[in-house]
């Protein structure tokens, strides 16, 4: 993170991400499967007040760093919850409005968030229209084989984006049909958002729209 400014995204893949507000500039309540450094769960807490936020950390290890990355400490809408994401998942039904997968450790991505078991969770706890939104590494071998599985398992309402360095593919899922048709996008920035964070983010949200 940037010591001067803790809650920036400062990697393009985390500004692609965001992009979900395209379709939900007014997300009720977000789930994060790996809390990592804390950049995406810093700023959707700090750019969107009046959303509840669940982070779901298997590592204990990472979530004593929280203080040391200035991670906001648990409150009314804001919790770190430690354990298994594809496990913590299952927990909820037609909940989340977005669910954000970025779950790596030292091995890469873990197996239990890259199985039929794991999308089917996603999806069930997706409110409708609700979106999955997965980071992936593009030159995986088998980026092609889940792909497929959310493919699958959304009805083909999917849609990738690379970063520049093309390192990164983010994968949008919906519990509905809005990334079928996406010219009837809000595509208005989220009430509590500056107009200077909003235009930030905006580059990386222009392959959506084309």
């Amino acid at each position: 993170m940037w010591t001067r400014d803790p809650s920036a995204l400062n990697l393009e893949y985390t500004r692609i991400m965001m992009a979900f507000l395209l379709f939900n500039p007014q997300p009720r309540r977000i789930a994060m499967v790996g809390l990592g450094g804390g950049s995406l769960a810093k700023f959707c807490y700090q750019h969107l007040p009046a959303t509840r936020i669940d982070v779901f950390e298997i590592n204990p290890h990472v979530i004593a760093l929280r203080d040391a990355f200035l991670v906001p400490r648990d409150d009314h809408r804001f919790a770190v919850l430690q354990g298994d994401g594809a496990a913590l998942i299952r927990q909820y039904r037609n909940e989340y409005d977005a669910v954000l997968v970025d779950g790596y450790d030292i091995n890469g991505l873990p197996p239990q968030l890259t199985t039929d078991a794991f999308y089917d969770a996603c999806f069930d706890a997706l409110a409708p229209d609700g979106m999955m939104v997965c980071n992936f590494h593009a030159s995986h071998p088998k980026y092609g084989s889940y792909l497929g599985h959310i493919k699958q398992r959304f009805a083909g309402s999917v849609m990738e984006i690379n970063d520049l360095a093309r390192a990164h593919s983010i994968v949008f899922a919906c519990r509905g049909d809005v990334l079928k048709d996406r010219t009837s996008l809000p595509t208005r920035r989220p009430d509590a958002m500056s107009t200077e964070m909003w235009l930030r983010l905006a580059p990386t949200f222009w392959p959506m729209l084309v």
